[in-house]
């Protein structure tokens, strides 16, 4: 009997749509928000320790690497034959790739270019045209590429549906593409925010028909990502926003909450805990706040909004929720606030990373530790706890944009050139 309902609880781990804690599906994490309470990656590495394996990734991409069980994904724009790639505002072809990397060797298991493209407009010089990361459900694995499309592929790789019918995104001076999906349930979250008429989408994640489209005609460029939360026994889906904060109902795309207040050309996701969605931004400005999910309309000076800050907002990187306490940085820094989640009231605030001066990745949590990624490829490992304590100080000795995935007692991490896997190496 004990071995069937072990056979049954396997089972329903690896059902498509759950996110089971053991992988890394989402850039964000099983929960959403960052954290996972089952990974203890290594606290230590080094180039003689604790890196597992390392393999070069062609062309560039700073969308975070997904895990499941065996497998790890990462995309990347490849310049084509004859093509230079990336020189400033000359753009040349394209390939779109998705690459499906075998998670014990680091060996390729298959590539799949989605499409190739002449992008239509320019990036951000510390930006590329694969910013989006993937996402799996362990039946279907999405590579995202904006204005490219959306595209579906088994685990082998076998091509399922694409969509490139959405157009073409017009993004704040150019700064380039970048918004990720969500797979929640039998649906897949496709974020559309830019300098034109802007929605999120919900498509069917079997076959990539659209199930309803949210308009958001006054939201300008935004590059976060929805979170899909529970409450009171209906889902909503949280997205950021330069206008407001928003929460839509997750079965219709009706919209059920807003809250003006935040600031120009948001990045950071949302994360949520105990009925609160907490949403923040922090470029020429400074807001993060808690909304009570039970509120509907415009928020904005009601009860609903549980606590709110205006000074050292998350920018880029996005919030980390581990048990009850709130980690961010302070804009693009290397300065970390701690705050109780549900509260606001501080642990301590814009206390200083050390070797870590700018962040593009998100701060995670995993095995009762906080891992902090610097642009520069230095991790710092701090307890997961009220008070800063640093564990550990770490490099891979190349620039890192992408947020880390914990899966195991494994961390992977997509370096400017390379894909890492750090745990402890197997003895020979």
């Amino acid at each position: 009997m004990l071995m069937r309902h072990l056979f049954i609880l396997a089972a329903l781990l690896v059902q498509p749509g759950n996110l089971s804690a053991a992988n890394w599906g989402h850039w964000r994490g099983p929960t959403g928000n960052g954290s996972s309470s089952e990974a203890q990656p290594p606290t230590n590495w080094g180039e003689s320790k604790n890196i597992r394996w390392k393999v070069p990734v062609p062309g560039r991409g700073s969308g975070s690497p997904v895990v499941w069980e065996d497998r790890v994904f990462v995309v990347s724009a490849v310049p084509t034959a004859g093509q230079s790639g990336f020189d400033g505002k000359r753009l040349s072809k394209l390939a779109f790739k998705l690459f499906c990397f075998d998670r014990k060797t680091g060996k390729i298991g298959w590539e799949r270019t989605a499409i190739e493209a002449v992008p239509h407009e320019g990036t951000h010089s510390t930006n590329g045209f694969a910013s989006a990361s993937p996402c799996t459900d362990g039946e279907f694995v999405y590579a995202h590429f904006g204005s490219r499309g959306l595209f579906c592929f088994r685990m082998d790789g076998t091509p399922v549906w694409k969509r490139i019918d959405f157009g073409k995104m017009t993004t704040r001076n150019e700064f380039g593409e970048g918004s990720s999906p969500t797979i929640h349930g039998d649906r897949i979250l496709v974020p559309w925010d830019h300098d034109g008429p802007s929605s999120l989408y919900a498509l069917d994640r079997r076959n990539g028909k659209t199930l309803w489209q949210a308009l958001r005609k006054e939201e300008p460029t935004c590059w976060a990502t929805p979170l899909v939360v529970d409450h009171e026994g209906s889902k909503q889906v949280i997205m950021n926003g330069q206008t407001c904060a928003r929460g839509y109902d997750f079965a219709t795309g009706k919209e059920l909450w807003r809250c003006e207040g935040q600031t120009q050309r948001p990045v950071a996701s949302a994360v949520a805990i105990n009925g609160l969605a907490i949403v923040g931004s922090g470029f020429r400005g400074a807001f993060i706040g808690a909304f009570d999910l039970g509120g509907r309309g415009n928020l904005k000076g009601t009860k609903s909004v549980v606590w709110d800050r205006d000074r050292h907002t998350p920018d880029i990187a996005s919030p980390l929720i581990s048990g009850s306490r709130l980690y961010y940085h302070s804009g693009k820094s290397g300065m970390l606030t701690c705050l109780d989640a549900v509260s606001g009231e501080a642990h301590y605030v814009i206390e200083r990373v050390p070797e870590v001066s700018r962040t593009y990745a998100s701060p995670i949590a995993a095995g009762g530790f906080v891992y902090v990624t610097g642009r520069s490829g230095t991790t710092v490992v701090l307890k997961d706890s009220k008070k800063f304590e640093v564990v550990g100080i770490n490099t891979v000795g190349e620039g890192v944009d992408a947020t880390p995935a914990p899966a195991g007692r494994e961390l992977f991490i997509r370096g400017e050139r390379h894909l890492f896997c750090i745990g402890e190496r197997e003895k020979e």
